[in-house]
């Protein structure tokens, strides 16, 4: 069952959508009055024109597109960037150029996607000790390489 999200797209684009009916995430696109241009390791914030009322124990997440990653070197920072279901703003994509070649976002180029999700609260409990597993405080890299 979709979950059914209020939305102002106050741009020209259309809504963010579904590539494909298998598709976890919606293309959305750039909401620019003039092409902004990213040098190499450059980063910017790009608008959309989206405004949504995302339900009580859901967020959108927001992703990079893996054909701007490979083909562009464009990419998402703060990834996934989460959408909480209180925030009215305006939806925005903070995108970085990791090529080395200068890359130009023009209006209504797909920049990212958005993938609706259930969260739930987490009420915490302090404890004295918490219960021992095989994995122990062992962290980043403990299990090595192969």
């Amino acid at each position: 069952m979709a979950v059914e999200i209020k939305i102002i797209n106050q741009s020209s684009n259309p809504l963010p959508g579904y590539a494909t009916t298998g598709a976890s995430g919606m293309d959305v696109r750039a909401h620019l009055e003039a092409p902004v241009t990213l040098k190499s390791l450059e980063r910017a914030l790009i608008p959309t024109g989206i405004f949504m009322e995302i339900p009580e124990g859901y967020e959108v997440q927001v992703r990079p597109r893996s054909g701007l990653a490979i083909k562009q070197g464009l990419t998402c920072l703060n990834t996934p960037g989460t959408i909480d279901a209180d925030y009215r703003g305006e939806v925005k994509v903070i995108l970085i150029n990791l090529s080395n070649e200068e890359q130009v976002i023009q209006h209504g180029d797909r920049v990212a996607q958005l993938v609706v999700q259930k969260v739930e609260q987490a009420e915490w409990i302090e404890a004295a000790s918490l219960s021992e597993t095989v994995r122990a405080a062992g962290g980043f890299g403990h299990t090595g390489k192969q």
